[in-house]
């Protein structure tokens, strides 16, 4: 690719923003989203100093709200008739159940909503390329996930703790990679491949609502564990490397870039299919969809 017009959420901190680094390096054009605009000037700032001239522009928007996702993404695409990239990176992991004002449980909005949407919205500007790639940021923590019932889990917004949010969590993430082989299917032969990834442990954003996160974070940080810019350069691979274009509906593995079988239902292709009805349904019933 020359000059590649990349599209990355969460980018303003994390591993999206050394992913960004990492790519402006090489040349893209990135289309970043944010919410705030300190942050995203925070972002170019830093880009800015290592590859000065780097082309970087920022679309602001709340991916936990589908209304901002899908205004989000219409000005992206028109701006961008051709965009070769979307890495679906943003995320959270949230210690408590919050609802969002589209009645959304939040997590299942940032984490799975967002990204399935935003990659309906651009998915033409993604055609137009000739070939492209969507690039969406799973986990091994989907592994945890407690027990799936669909549709129900779309709209679950049953309160939990700190320690019964990892299997929301963990669910939010089985569905990243489920959509994932659903879509890269649906989108055969379009010259887009769709491909999922497993960062590893980051401590960057480490439980961001916990009180003691800044000291586990510097404590990680000494001990050399959880390295960010490990579960960067993976993403940074799908996104360059192409073998990963010759691929699609893959999840694959920090460190080696290895194909990984998720856990079940992970690979089931009739609940892909179903998960991927569910949602198609419940957007549609809340006018997300045209």
């Amino acid at each position: 690719m020359t000059k590649p017009i990349v599209v990355i959420t969460g980018a303003t901190s994390g591993l999206g923003q050394i992913v960004a680094m990492n790519l402006a390096k090489i040349g893209a054009h990135l289309v970043m989203t944010a919410r705030s605009k300190e942050r995203a000037e925070a972002t170019r700032t830093l880009i800015k100093i290592s590859s000065p001239s780097a082309k970087v522009d920022f679309v602001y928007g709340d991916l936990s709200l589908m209304k901002d996702v899908e205004r989000v993404g219409q000005e992206i695409s028109a701006a961008f008739p051709k965009i070769d990239v979307l890495v679906n990176n943003a995320g959270l992991h949230a210690f408590e159940q919050r609802i969002t004002s589209e009645g959304f449980p939040e997590m299942i909005a940032v984490n799975y909503l967002a990204p399935w949407l935003l990659s309906q919205v651009l998915e033409q500007s993604l055609r137009n390329a000739g070939t492209a790639r969507i690039v969406n940021v799973a986990s091994e923590a989907s592994r945890r996930h407690g027990i799936l019932k669909l549709p129900e889990d779309l709209t679950d917004t049953t309160p939990f703790t700190a320690r019964g949010s990892a299997a929301i969590y963990g669910k939010t993430k089985l569905f990243n990679i489920m959509f994932t082989a659903e879509l890269g299917r649906r989108l055969t032969g379009t010259g887009i491949s769709v491909n999922a990834l497993n960062p590893g442990f980051n401590v960057t954003g480490l439980g961001r609502e916990l009180w003691f996160a800044s000291i586990l974070e510097r404590l990680l940080k000494f001990l050399h564990i959880g390295d960010p810019r490990k579960g960067a350069e993976i993403i940074t691979r799908l996104v360059v490397d192409l073998k990963y274009q010759k691929v699609t509906g893959g999840y694959f593995n920090v460190g080696t870039g290895d194909s990984i079988q998720p856990v079940h239902p992970g690979g089931d292709t009739e609940m892909q299919n179903k998960l991927w009805r569910a949602t198609t349904d419940l957007l549609e019933q809340k006018g997300m969809l045209n």
